[in-house]
């Protein structure tokens, strides 16, 4: 319960980096888009390199259903461990959503507006859930210090080089749906979001499997 606690925690404190930073660049960017774009990803890259970091050593620093489940599907995670962990992640990014609109003096509860319902949005979100699945499967476990940097790195990067900005993780995408800020999805995107995502964390689960173990290059 711990872990999963510190899952919580994480994913929530992730979430109100993510919708917390939208409503202070869109605040300070005087209505231009890419400076609060900006603001948004380097705020969250940051801000999730720093959690994996303080909280890898409790929970392995998930924060991501199908980071979970791609690990439990490598026997990385045990798998009488992943149903506490799905609840918690869900939970604590309904609860990040919440405690970023109260900071900034905004209703705690809105139904977001944004619409985000284009094939082109779906590929990117298959995309971006594709690295960063891959990433994290990728990422050396004798060099844990890798880890975050990647996986921060890739998160900042994917939120301009594919067209959904990366959600990359249905907890975050479902707790989206909950702000009708700069961060927000309208609902009727979410489980399309959803479903891409799931097969790019697929296809990463096939390719590394197909990759095989890591070997020295001749």
């Amino acid at each position: 319960m711990k872990s999963a606690l510190a899952e919580a925690i994480g994913t929530a404190l992730l979430l109100a980096a993510v919708v917390g930073s939208g409503i202070m660049g869109e605040q300070l960017a005087e209505g231009n888009a890419a400076i609060t774009l900006l603001a948004n990803s380097l705020a969250t890259g940051l801000a999730l390199t720093a959690l994996i970091v303080a909280l890898g050593p409790h929970s392995g620093a998930h924060f991501n259903p199908l980071v979970s489940i791609a690990l439990a599907l490598r026997a990385q995670f045990p798998r009488r461990r992943l149903m506490p962990y799905l609840v918690a992640q869900f939970a604590g990014a309904l609860i990040g959503v919440v405690i970023a609109h109260l900071m900034f003096d905004l209703r705690a509860f809105q139904v977001s507006i944004t619409v985000r319902d284009s094939p082109g949005q779906w590929l990117g979100e298959l995309v971006a859930t594709f690295g960063l699945v891959l990433v994290v499967l990728g990422c050396d476990r004798a060099r844990p210090w890798s880890a975050p940097l990647a996986v921060g790195a890739y998160i900042a990067a994917a939120y301009w080089f594919t067209s959904s900005t990366s959600f990359a993780n249905p907890a975050v995408t479902l707790a989206r749906g909950f702000t009708d800020t700069f961060a927000g999805i309208a609902p009727a995107g979410i489980l399309p979001f959803i479903l891409a995502q799931a097969l790019g964390a697929a296809l990463a689960v096939a390719v590394d499997r197909y990759l095989g173990p890591r070997r020295e290059i001749q």
